[in-house]
């Protein structure tokens, strides 16, 4: 598994833009972290590697933010309200899972729950607050 340390949030976007420049239709990325660990950085690079201009913000208490402009839409969701498989399913989070464009998820580990359905592939993004601006970020892909 590729692993990097982060040393300040605009590191912590180039890795997200360098995902947004490999993404493919149909992506889905799972962020995995703490508060304040990066993972809306991560989005912010996402973004402008699939070449979209807007604003990036976490969409906490909207669950979903959609982007569009960019090579492919990207899909931005936010599970950290979301408590049970009967919210996920109502929220109509299954459905993001096969995007027509890029997904990406932060708090995924609420899709724990899934686990014994058909699992999509998925790039995995675990990130690890060490200080103040250091992050230990890992991510694997699977068949990688």
């Amino acid at each position: 598994m590729p692993a990097l340390i982060s040393h300040s949030p605009a590191e912590t976007e180039a890795l997200g833009h360098e995902f947004g420049r490999k993404a493919q239709k149909g992506g889905v990325i799972a962020l995995f972290g703490d508060l304040g660990a990066g993972k809306t950085q991560i989005v912010k690079g996402l973004a402008r590697g699939l070449g979209i201009s807007a604003r990036v913000h976490s969409p906490t208490f909207t669950l979903v933010n959609v982007y569009r402009g960019g090579r492919m839409p990207l899909f931005h969701l936010d599970l950290y309200r979301l408590n049970s498989m009967d919210d996920l399913l109502s929220a109509g989070v299954p459905e993001f899972l096969e995007p027509d464009g890029v997904t990406v998820i932060e708090w995924a580990e609420k899709l724990e729950p899934q686990r014994g359905r058909k699992e999509r592939p998925m790039l995995k993004v675990k990130i690890e607050i060490l200080g103040e601006t250091e992050r230990k970020i890992v991510y694997d892909h699977p068949g990688a």
